[in-house]
């Protein structure tokens, strides 16, 4: 979880010039273009989100108790926001997600437990260590795919092709490359 937005006074995007959340909807309708997702770009007109970093929180959130419990939670994020143009910003709306998930799958994430936990020390603990390793790697655009094997790493930024991330993949490792079928 990379935060992205902390706030929209201090984000700029030189890349896409993008510094106010009504010129996010372009970049949005390009990103509906080339996957074929559904997305509604009115978002950043009608009632954008403040700031990523609170359904960042709540995402690392949710992978305290399992990765699958992160996975699922993160797919009801984006599709909340996306799709339903909820302004993820607000921890009601992040709690109802929360409840609205549990309740679809039970078996992987407890709302109660969601909701106690929910921007506690550990979880934003864990949002800060994503941080520090975006600062790290000094990585700037999203998104933004790293790989590591065996202390190499690759680092791939932007939208890229499936072709180009078995690529990737090759190149980290060659036996996983050479057997991928397209």
């Amino acid at each position: 979880m990379a935060g992205m937005i902390s706030n929209w006074t201090k984000y700029h995007d030189p890349f896409n010039d993008v510094s106010r959340p009504a010129q996010m909807g372009p970049i949005w309708m390009e990103a509906q273009h080339r996957t074929g997702a559904v997305i509604n770009d009115l978002i950043w007109i009608e009632n954008p989100p403040a700031s990523s970093y609170p359904a960042c929180i709540a995402v690392k959130t949710a992978a305290l108790q399992s990765f699958e419990a992160s996975e699922i939670y993160l797919n009801a994020v984006w599709k909340a926001v996306m799709v339903e143009s909820l302004d993820i910003s607000k921890r009601d709306n992040l709690l109802e997600v929360a409840k609205s998930t549990s309740i679809l799958h039970p078996e992987a994430l407890d709302f109660e437990l969601f909701a106690e936990n929910y921007n506690n020390d550990p979880s934003r603990e864990a949002f800060r260590s994503d941080l520090r390793q975006v600062a790290y790697n000094k990585i700037g655009r999203f998104p933004t795919l790293t790989f590591t094997k065996a202390g190499r790493g690759l680092i791939m930024t932007g939208y890229r092709p499936y072709e180009a991330l078995v690529e990737a993949f090759g190149q980290l490792h060659p036996i996983t490359a050479h057997n991928a079928s397209f």
